[in-house]
């Protein structure tokens, strides 16, 4: 089975877990494009979050990644591009839920607010659940109008 196309990206509050995180992807088999940060210091995460949202939204990517300090300005800012669903996880039902109910194609999470190993724990639910469709793809066609 062929692994999806993931794009990365983070600020100066969730450079740590992005390189961890871009690891473990590397390692299982995904392929994945990190769009910053490159360092712990200081920027702005509205431009990342913009780029990872836009190559999302055209397809390039099946799925985004954004990490900052709480991954609410990453979620905000991603969700104002047209097709994003960045859904912000901070526990695998979260995380479970986002994908299957509402096919959330950008993870957003927080480096500051949950521990590493949770952190990757929602990444592989995340990754591994299905979206339901159904009753669940009616209401994603209404948000998408």
């Amino acid at each position: 089975m062929k692994k999806l196309k993931i794009a990365i990206g983070a600020d100066h509050g969730g450079f740590e877990l992005k390189e961890k995180i871009a690891l473990m992807l590397k390692s299982q088999g995904y392929e994945i494009e990190d769009f910053g940060t490159f360092n712990s210091d200081s920027c702005d995460y509205p431009p990342i979050a913009k780029k990872v949202a836009k190559e999302v939204a055209s397809g390039n990517f099946a799925r985004g990644i954004l990490i900052c300090g709480t991954g609410i300005g990453m979620s905000i800012t991603a969700n104002k591009i047209k097709g994003i669903r960045a859904s912000l996880c901070h526990d695998k039902f979260s995380a479970q839920m986002s994908r299957a109910h509402n096919d959330a194609n950008v993870l957003c999470m927080g480096q500051r607010v949950i521990k590493e190993d949770l952190a990757l724990e929602i990444l592989n639910i995340w990754l591994n659940t299905d979206f339901e469709g159904g009753r669940h793809k009616k209401r994603i066609d209404i948000i998408e109008d």
